[in-house]
């Protein structure tokens, strides 16, 4: 074999294993248009804002003018007995009903403070009243507009539960939102 032969021979087996192997196929991702994701946040947003509208109860409150309502996407946080600070797993509470709360900039909201039936009228109104000050207070951390979030205190007036045993007492230690204007 001559070395021309020899190079033509070389071409020519590489030339058929470049054919029998072929060239790699490319995989083509399409990625989705961002108009797309913006109507899927969109409708994410709308689902969000109709299960809250579905969790509304509105109630006539006596001293509270006009019509509140009552969100059962926020939750009641509670307090040990004749304490008013926020606990570790209320502070969790409060950062979901902050994270609901930025979502409805408008909503305005007023927070009870709540007593158990021991102490004085008057004792228990203070409690009351420094109970729904430190949620507000740990709201207003969270983010929330202090002009949104007003205050009143019930004091032992409005029990959740009307028993007279620390598993009643425990439930009534609390503070309840609703809201006043959305």
């Amino acid at each position: 074999m001559t070395k021309k032969s020899f190079i033509i021979f070389t071409i020519f087996i590489l030339c058929i294993g470049l054919i029998l192997t072929g060239c790699p196929k490319k995989t083509v991702v399409k990625e989705e248009p961002s108009i797309k994701k913006e109507e899927a946040g969109k409708v994410e947003k709308e689902k969000a804002k109709e299960e809250f509208e579905k969790s509304l109860v509105a109630k006539q409150t006596p001293g509270i003018e006009g019509v509140v309502f009552e969100s059962s996407m926020l939750k009641d946080i509670h307090f040990d007995f004749d304490k008013y600070d926020i606990r570790p797993a209320d502070a969790s509470i409060l950062k979901e009903n902050a994270e609901l709360l930025k979502k409805y900039p408008k909503v305005k909201i007023q927070i009870e403070g709540h007593c158990d039936e021991r102490g004085t009228n008057e004792y228990n109104l203070a409690l009351g009243e420094r109970r729904a000050t430190s949620t507000k207070k740990y709201l207003i951390s969270l983010g929330i507009s202090s002009d949104r979030i007003s205050t009143i205190s019930y004091g032992e007036e409005r029990p959740l539960d009307p028993g007279h045993n620390e598993e009643a007492w425990a439930k009534n230690r609390r503070a309840h939102t609703i809201i006043t204007a959305k």
